[in-house]
């Protein structure tokens, strides 16, 4: 059996990310910058996450990568108007982008500042309104704020009633890029 060393596996991830971006890019018309296919290859080479701005721009920074704040900004709007990421916006301004575009809504911790995925499906909204003439409504958004129970009245560690089932997840990632 050939061993591939870790660091190497991860290069090549890294790289297969990189060249998902550039394709993806280039259908949804965007030019490929650098800068993009950077925060593509960061953001698209594994798990579905949410992060903010700011959070990227330090994991860029660390990678060795020197982007401005702004930058990653801009990019992140232009990757959420292409349908790359999700935005999930919190009261105060504070946006955090979701790369599982697929439709499902988020519990908001604010003590630890996180928010966590709702599988589609787990909510009922009952009636919506008629929007007035001349719209429609194009998605809702759901956002419910969680506070942690006090340590003698948690349950057991696992993810929940919530958790169960595997939900649908879209995203860059898993669509066929070719």
């Amino acid at each position: 059996m050939l061993f591939v060393p870790d660091e190497t596996r991860k290069r090549f991830r890294t790289e297969e990310a990189m060249m998902r971006t550039r394709a993806a890019l280039k259908r949804v018309g965007l030019r490929p910058t650098r800068q993009r296919i950077v925060l593509g290859g960061l953001l698209f080479r594994g798990e579905h996450r949410h992060f903010t701005a700011d959070d990227l721009h330090r994991e860029t920074t660390a990678a060795g990568t020197r982007l401005s704040l702004a930058t990653v900004y801009n990019t992140l709007n232009q990757f959420a108007e292409a349908g790359f990421v999700r935005r999930v916006c919190i009261e105060g301004g504070r946006t955090y982008f979701d790369t599982d575009t697929a439709n499902h809504q988020h519990f908001y911790v604010e003590a630890e500042d996180r928010i966590i995925d709702i599988p589609a499906g787990r909510i009922s909204l009952g009636m919506l309104p008629e929007p007035p003439e001349g719209y429609v409504i194009d998605k809702v958004d759901i956002l419910l704020r969680l506070v942690r129970l006090e340590p003698e009245k948690q349950a057991p560690r696992g993810c929940g009633a919530v958790c169960r089932g595997a939900p649908e997840r879209r995203g860059l990632m898993d669509r066929d890029l070719k």
